[in-house]
């Protein structure tokens, strides 16, 4: 008997594998497929299926998958779309784990009901799909190329899991290119049932997998992959590609594939939240892998550029600066061990300048003294053409020093000119060494390797998720009901602030006027100046019909502007129901910021923090993060903001209450979590004092979803 769910090792190490639909046409994928199982030396059994029987490169064809005596691992299916359900309803009969749907015509194409059907009879039966509308798997564990892609793929220790199966293939070319092993490669197509989370669940654990490359179009179950991808990153590097980043993008995308793409920036934002390298080129991602999955790790940040220009220098220098990398700025040490090799009008100082006129033996003797040096943790060696340079020379000299383990440390090389220095690159990389003609393309590889350095370094230093945060849960579970009861999916500004206060935020006083006398007694209780806002179910942007008075300072200034509200609301929302005037304290000016909670359709609970104010929109100066956060996360979105120097105090400001915003972000963060009923709470604007003296939120808008149980 099988488990309720198969083993994933089965799909990546199959005892026995089946091909519905193998074709004794050579120009059929049923046939290039059997044709790649051979010649991947697969040391289990393999079952051509078709219906005319035969013999398909020296192996029997089986007429149907009932005619094999034998439990078979993994299936893969190649016919029609019409035919495929009762293909898997043989499988079942035949206790397949897995199935691979090469197929297509499904949900790409709008058939989401057949990929429906054919999945849930699968699961119900205890198998799992990987696809449909993909081009296979491939796995060095077994080892076995079930696809039709290219053959004689080089074993090595990269995975690549790819939602496209044209760029799939593409890449399975380009890795024979570049002279790069791969461990696994997984085409996921439509992600039916088999997605991404799932395949890391296993290339954690598989030693073959050193790094893992992830092209990604569209996401069906964020949540599953974020926390995933959370575990992932402490234990491997991930590297992702994301199309559908513009609008038109997106769209192709969801109509690729038949997943939504979902919005970048919170994408983006939720990737760096994981420990995620995002790549924006196949370039990138390739140089990348490459490199993590044949370097060492460093054993600190501290970074030397070695070279022979002062530009390239300054360039690589620039380029540490945006990609994060950490630059060894102790002159004392540098110049202690580079001043035999530099001349007078060079520089000891990080970049390391050995100017025009250095030779190959200045490039080793530099090489040398910055590898045996435990202070200086990664070398950036680069180098333009000159005459006194010997190209050929220099690659003899690097590539012994790679053969004879002399290289103990991260090392990257870039050189720049003509054919010699083409073929200088080209040679490094066919003999496994690190080069690359663009320092703009060398020095990300170390950017890459750093955040994996601080993922890993790291991990114990990470948040505890589980803050307790105190909120009075009774009160905001009433005032949702009562909302419920009135059939409004959004809360009046005084429930609002009910709410608020139930979970501990800081509001303005206030009280809600039926008359012109309450409004001036309460006025008068709460202090002018003050502010007036209609309260109405039919009135969400109260500023839009005239529903606000700000600044309100006396009692004749209180009675005009509740005569004006009325007369305003009447004039522009005749039917509206008007259940009074709020009054609340006019807030003290300090820096507004914007802090909001949603339920996003792909990630679940997410928090956004950014400057607030009438700007927010047009600015977009925001950042986003998964939830559960802890506070060093919520210090992390704060700071990615352009605008965070503004906290810090400018111009002669005190440094603002951070420590108070951070606080905020965890109770709504929590409150979204623990109520489902919510779907959205911003708080817009929330002005922050200085620092110890608090926030304040001035206006908060609450919103509700369909779903009705909460926590």
């Amino acid at each position: 008997m099988k488990n309720k769910t198969p083993n994933m090792k089965y799909l990546f190490e199959p005892q026995s594998v089946a091909v519905i639909g193998a074709s004794h046409n050579k120009d059929k994928i049923g046939y290039k497929i059997v044709e790649n199982i051979i010649d991947s030396k697969y040391a289990g059994k393999v079952y051509p299926v078709n219906p005319k029987g035969g013999e398909i490169l020296g192996l029997k064809v089986y007429r149907s998958l009932n005619e094999i005596d034998k439990e078979i691992d993994l299936v893969c299916i190649t016919i029609p779309a019409k035919y495929t359900f009762d293909a898997v309803k043989d499988c079942a009969s035949n206790n397949v784990r897995f199935i691979t749907l090469i197929t297509s015509g499904f949900s790409e194409i709008g058939n989401i009901k057949e990929e429906r059907r054919i999945v849930e009879y699968a699961n119900k039966n205890r198998m799992r799909v990987l696809g449909p509308n993909i081009f296979g798997v491939y796995s060095s564990r077994a080892p076995i190329n079930l696809t039709f892609g290219p053959k004689d793929i080089k074993p090595g220790s990269i995975a690549i899991i790819t939602q496209s199966g044209a760029i799939g293939i593409a890449m399975l070319g380009k890795t024979k290119a570049e002279n790069v092993g791969v461990s696994a490669v997984v085409s996921v197509g439509n992600k039916s049932d088999i997605d991404e989370a799932d395949l890391l669940e296993y290339l954690l654990t598989d030693g073959n997998t050193k790094v893992i490359l992830m092209y990604i179009e569209g996401i069906k179950n964020g949540e599953k992959l974020f926390n995933i991808l959370k575990k992932s990153t402490k234990k491997k590097p991930i590297i992702v590609i994301k199309s559908g980043k513009s609008k038109r993008g997106a769209l192709a995308a969801a109509s690729h594939t038949g997943s939504l793409a979902g919005a970048d920036e919170i994408f983006s934002d939720i990737m760096r939240q994981c420990g995620v390298i995002r790549a924006e080129s196949i370039q990138d991602a390739f140089n990348w892998c490459k490199f993590l999955a044949n370097s060492p790790f460093p054993k600190g940040e501290n970074t030397i550029i070695i070279t022979n220009g002062g530009g390239i220098g300054v360039m690589a220098t620039d380029a540490c600066e945006k990609y994060g990398v950490h630059l060894y700025d102790d002159i004392q040490t540098t110049e202690k061990i580079f001043k035999d090799v530099v001349p007078e009008f060079g520089s000891v100082k990080n970049p390391i300048d050995l100017t025009g006129q250095a030779t190959v033996t200045n490039y080793e003797y530099a090489l040398e003294a910055a590898i045996k040096n435990r202070d200086i943790h990664s070398i950036i060696c680069l180098g333009c053409e000159t005459a006194l340079l010997d190209a050929g020379k220099l690659s003899t000299v690097i590539e012994n020093m790679f053969l004879e383990n002399r290289i103990s440390k991260p090392i990257v090389f870039s050189f720049f000119g003509g054919i010699e220095m083409e073929n200088l690159v080209h040679r490094l990389k066919i003999n496994g060494v690190h080069a690359l003609s663009d320092v703009y393309e060398a020095v990300p590889c170390f950017g890459a390797m750093y955040i994996n350095y601080h993922n890993i370094k790291y991990q114990e230093d990470s948040d505890n998720e589980s803050e307790k945060v105190e909120m009075d849960n009774n009160i905001i579970n009433n005032i949702i009901k009562n909302v419920r009861k009135d059939k409004r999916h959004f809360v009046l500004s005084y429930e609002a602030e009910r709410i608020m206060r139930a979970a501990g935020i800081k509001m303005p006083e206030s009280n809600l006027a039926h008359n012109i006398n309450e409004a001036v007694m309460y006025s008068e209780k709460i202090g002018y100046p003050v502010v007036m806002k209609v309260v109405s179910k039919d009135i969400i942007h109260k500023s839009d019909v005239g529903g606000v008075a700000l600044d309100i300072d006396n009692r004749k200034e209180v009675i005009d502007a509740y005569q004006a509200i009325i007369y305003n609301c009447r004039d522009r929302k005749p039917r509206a129901a008007i259940e009074g005037i709020e009054i609340s304290e006019m807030v003290q000016s300090g820096t507004e910021v914007i802090i909001g909670a949603r339920r996003d359709e792909l990630f679940g609970p997410i928090i956004m923090f950014g400057l607030g104010g009438v700007y927010v929109e047009v600015m977009k100066d925001v950042s986003f993060r998964a939830l559960p956060l802890g506070r060093r996360e919520a210090m992390s979105m704060i700071k990615e903001i352009k605008t965070y120097p503004i906290l810090l105090g400018v111009r002669g400001e005190e440094k603002k209450d951070i420590n108070a915003i951070i606080d905020v972000i965890i109770i709504l963060g929590t409150m979204i979590q623990r109520h489902n009923s919510i779907s959205d709470i911003e708080v817009n604007p929330f002005v922050v004092y200085e620092e110890g003296k608090g926030v304040k939120a001035v206006d908060v808008r609450i919103l509700l979803s369909s779903v009705k149980e909460d926590k």
